[in-house]
């Protein structure tokens, strides 16, 4: 059994690395064995972040058969209890993993791919990361929007997904369409079963929200006015979970190739990451999310 947190952001530079190495290394300093696995396909970078500066393996080694078990890609990192499997150009399914750990964390890639959207909803518990900056904001509305629509479509086979969209551009428009604000009141009116498994389902999912390098002169309430907003507009909950402190000794620590929590633990950046670990630990701790044995 394991507990999986997927952590997604809606472009590079959000800090998804530096958020799943350091939540994996409080994890495992706590006595958890934790899995890492960088999802950042073709651009995978988590390696550097746990102090792995060359895998000797890694997700290609299993996809072309140069290794026949996918447990064998795991690789030890220099902390007790925290492993990692590192990323490469190739996709997996995640629900065929056979992994037994107490928390696996997945850093995924940034955008809205498919791949990207079906690892994040493997879980129950996604991590969504943003940074203060309108773009970044914007980008991470993007995704949460583009995981919302690749749900709904769940429900619907091609071509009765077809047929909804056709209804969508009927009532409300052409530009309608990428509203799921708008699919979602066509769906309530015409398929009003499906209404109901869509809304039962969304509301078992247990999504955070994290705001990455906030500075002085930045709003403390962003994250929770975009929760609202999020609310408002795509009817999906999000808790904020909290904000951490810009700090440029975040990018020293990166660059020296050590772990920021270890170089620099008195800081307010590693005082608001054991804070996030711990209150995400409390939340999701106890929920069983797939079962892997």
């Amino acid at each position: 059994m394991a507990h999986i947190w997927p952590i997604g952001g809606g472009k590079g530079g959000s800090g998804k690395s530096f958020l799943t190495s350091s939540l994996g290394r409080l994890l495992a300093k706590a006595g958890r064995k934790t899995l890492l696995i960088d999802l950042d396909l073709g651009a995978a970078n988590l390696h550097t972040m746990v102090d792995v500066p060359y895998p000797e393996k890694c997700f290609s080694d299993f996809i072309t058969k140069k290794i026949s078990l996918l447990e064998d890609t795991v690789l030890a990192t220099p902390f007790p209890n925290l492993f990692l499997i590192s990323g490469a150009h190739d996709s997996l399914d995640i629900a065929n993993l056979k992994l037994k750990y107490e928390y696996i964390i997945l850093d995924l890639g940034a955008g809205t791919a498919f791949n990207t959207l079906d690892f994040f909803l493997a879980s129950r518990n996604g991590i969504f990361i943003t940074t203060p900056e309108p773009t970044s904001i914007e980008n991470v509305y993007r995704l949460m929007r583009a995981i919302y629509l690749r749900r709904i479509r769940h429900y619907f086979s091609t071509a009765d997904f077809k047929m909804l969209e056709k209804k969508v551009r009927e009532h409300l428009g052409d530009d309608s369409i990428n509203k799921p604000e708008n699919i979602v009141s066509v769906v309530r009116k015409e398929y009003p079963e499906k209404f109901a498994l869509i809304k039962k389902d969304f509301n078992s999912f247990s999504f955070k929200l994290i705001l990455n390098q906030l500075r002085k002169q930045d709003n403390v309430d962003l994250g929770l006015q975009i929760c609202k907003i999020i609310k408002k507009h795509l009817g999906i909950s999000v808790d904020f979970a909290g904000n951490i402190a810009y700090d440029e000794h975040v990018h020293d620590a990166i660059c020296q190739r050590v772990c920021f929590l270890d170089r620099y633990p008195h800081t307010r950046a590693a005082n608001d990451l054991r804070e996030l670990n711990r209150k995400m630990s409390n939340s999701f701790g106890e929920q069983l999310i797939l079962n892997y044995l």
